[in-house]
C-alpha cells in the first residue's frame, strides 16, 4: 500500500520581510497573498492527494504553539510537530521526519516542502507532485525544477539531464550564479530554479544519508531514539541533535547522489524571498502598485505599500517598498530589498527588540500588546482566550495594577483567589505569587500596568505552567 507522508519545514525566520516578519513571528506565520497563512496554505494544499497521511511537521521549540494553534484554526490534523532544540538545516530534519515515519512500519514516500511558498497553480502542482511520485516508488530522489521566467541571481539552478518518465536526470546542481551566468543559464534552456522541495521514500532518504553524511546519520539517529514526547509534540534529544552538522539536503544528499531527478514545475511557484518577489506575485492596479492598509499615494508607480496601523501617504516615487507597523517603518528602493537583511544584522548586533518581537506577542494563551512604556513604568494590553490562564508565577522586580476592559477574569494573588468583572481592578504587589484565568466564555481583556526597578520579561519565576514552559 502506498503511504504519503507531507513533511512541512517550519524552520525559516524571513529576515528579507522585516519588519513584518521577525524571528518569534516569522513570515510562514504571516497571510502575505490571502486570509491564511502561508504555513496554513502548504498544509491545505497537499491535503487532496491520495493515498497521504496526516503530516509531520519540523518547527523550532519557540514556535510551537503559534504552529499548533494555526494548523488547528485550519483544522489540519497533523501526525506530529518535531522540535528542533537548535536549527540544523533541512537534512537533519527531513532525516528526523523520515524516522518518525518508518515507526509506522512501512515505507513512506516523503513530501519535504518549506511552508513558506506561494504556489497558486494547484492543479498544475498536483500533476508535478504526481510524476515525483512515480519516480520515488523506483527508489529515486526527486527534486522540483521551477520553469524559470527570467534571469534570478536570488536562486539556485539545476541542469536537466536526460529524460525519464515525466521528469528528467539531474545533470548539476548549481549555486547562486551572477546576472551573466543565470542569463546564459536562461537562454540555454537546459537551467531550472531550485525549488527546495523534494519527494522520495524515507528508506532511500536515510541509506543515502547514511551513504554520504555518517555523521549526520547517526547524530539525527541519537537523538530521535532518546527523544520525548508531549501531546502534538516530539522532542529530540537535545545533546544530540546539537552536536549534529548543519547541512541542507542538497549538499548532504542530493548533489551526490547518483539517482537525483528532477519534475519540472510550472505552478506560480514564489519562495517570497524578498518584497520585490512579494509585489511580483500580488495583485495591482492601474500603476502597478499594491496597496495594503490605509495608503494614499499621488504619483507613485510599481511599489509595494501596506499599512499595518497608520495612515502611510506617499507621492512623487517609484519602485519602492514602504511597510508600517507598530513599531517600525521601512522603505526600500525595490530592486534593493534582498538588502533588508542588513537591516536586521544591525538590529540584532545592537540587540534592539525590534529584530525578533512585534509589538503584539503572541503565547499559548493569548497574546500580549505593549502600549506605551517609560523608565519605571510599562502599559500592556493583555487578551486571554476563554479557559486559558497564564503560569502561576512571581515576580522579583515590579508590581502590577490589572484592569478589567472585558470579559471575566479570574485571579489568584498568594493564598487567595478571587473573580473580577469589567471596569473592576486588582494590585499585585512585587514578589506575590499570582495567575490571572479566564472564567468566562468571551475573551478576556485587561489593561496591565507594571510599575519597578526592572520590567523584563525575564523577571518571572513560574511555579506552574499548563504549557510546559
Amino acid at each position: 500500500m502506498l503511504i504519503i507522508v507531507p513533511v512541512i519545514l517550519c524552520g525559516g525566520a524571513g529576515s528579507r520581510l522585516w519588519p513584518l516578519s521577525r524571528e518569534h513571528f516569522p513570515k510562514q506565520l504571516l497571510s502575505l497573498v490571502d486570509d491564511s497563512s502561508l504555513l496554513q496554505n502548504t498544509a491545505k494544499r497537499i491535503q487532496n492527494i491520495k493515498d497521504v497521511k496526516p503530516p509531520i511537521l519540523v518547527c523550532n521549540e519557540n514556535h510551537r504553539f503559534l504552529i499548533a494553534e494555526q494548523l488547528r484554526d485550519a483544522r489540519i490534523d497533523v501526525e506530529t510537530i518535531m522540535l528542533e532544540p537548535v536549527g540544523r538545516n533541512t537534512a537533519p530534519a527531513a532525516a528526523l521526519a523520515a524516522l518518525q515515519a518508518e515507526e509506522s512500519g512501512k515505507d513512506s514516500i516523503l513530501v519535504v516542502l518549506p511552508s513558506d511558498h506561494v504556489i497558486p497553480g494547484r492543479e498544475a502542482f498536483e500533476q508535478a507532485l504526481s510524476a515525483a511520485i512515480e519516480l520515488a516508488q523506483e527508489d529515486q530522489l526527486v527534486t522540483f525544477g521551477v520553469k524559470p521566467t527570467g534571469p534570478e541571481t536570488c536562486f539556485g539552478y539545476i541542469k536537466a539531464g536526460a529524460v525519464v518518465k515525466k521528469g528528467c536526470v539531474v545533470e548539476e546542481f548549481v549555486e547562486k550564479p551572477d546576472l551573466a551566468t543565470a542569463t546564459e543559464y536562461i537562454e540555454s534552456g537546459d537551467y531550472y530554479w531550485n525549488s527546495g522541495m523534494f519527494v522520495f521514500k524515507a528508506s532511500r532518504y536515510l541509506a543515502e544519508l547514511q551513504h554520504q553524511r555518517p555523521e549526520i546519520d547517526q547524530l539525527v539517529r541519537d537523538a530521535f531514539s532518546q527523544k520525548s514526547t508531549d501531546a502534538d509534540f516530539t522532542r529530540p534529544d537535545e545533546v544530540a541533535f546539537t552536536s549534529c552538522p548543519s547541512d541542507s539536503i542538497d549538499y548532504a544528499v542530493m548533489e551526490g547522489a547518483e539517482s537525483a531527478a528532477m519534475v519540472p514545475l510550472d505552478a506560480g511557484w514564489s519562495d517570497i524571498g524578498s518584497w520585490d518577489a512579494l509585489w511580483q506575485i500580488s495583485g495591482k492596479d492601474a500603476d502597478q502598485n499594491t496597496l495594503l492598509g490605509d495608503v494614499i499615494v499621488d504619483d507613485v508607480h510599481k511599489s509595494y505599500i501596506r499599512a499595518e496601523h497608520k495612515l502611510v501617504s506617499v507621492v512623487g516615487l517609484d519602485n519602492i517598498v514602504v511597510i508600517e507597523t507598530a513599531d517600525a517603518v521601512m522603505i526600500v528602493a525595490k530592486d534593493h530589498s534582498q538588502n533588508v537583511k542588513n537591516i536586521v544584522t544591525r538590529l540584532k548586533s545592537s540587540d534592539r527588540e525590534e529584530r525578533s518581537t512585534h509589538r503584539k506577542v503572541h503565547r499559548p494563551w493569548g497574546y500580549y500588546e505593549s502600549l506605551d512604556s517609560g523608565d519605571r513604568f510599562q502599559v500592556k494590553r493583555i487578551c486571554v482566550k476563554p479557559g486559558e490562564k497564564l503560569s502561576l508565577q512571581k515576580h522579583q522586580y515590579r508590581a502590577e495594577h490589572w484592569t478589567v476592559v472585558s470579559g471575566a477574569a479570574r485571579v489568584t494573588r498568594d493564598e487567595t483567589v478571587f473573580d473580577l468583572r469589567e471596569n473592576e481592578s486588582t494590585y499585585i504587589p512585587v514578589g506575590a505569587t499570582h495567575r490571572l484565568e479566564n472564567s468566562g466564555e468571551d475573551p478576556l481583556e485587561i489593561i496591565e500596568v507594571q510599575s519597578g526597578d526592572y520590567l523584563g520579561e525575564d523577571d518571572i519565576i513560574r511555579f506552574e505552567d499548563s504549557y510546559g514552559r
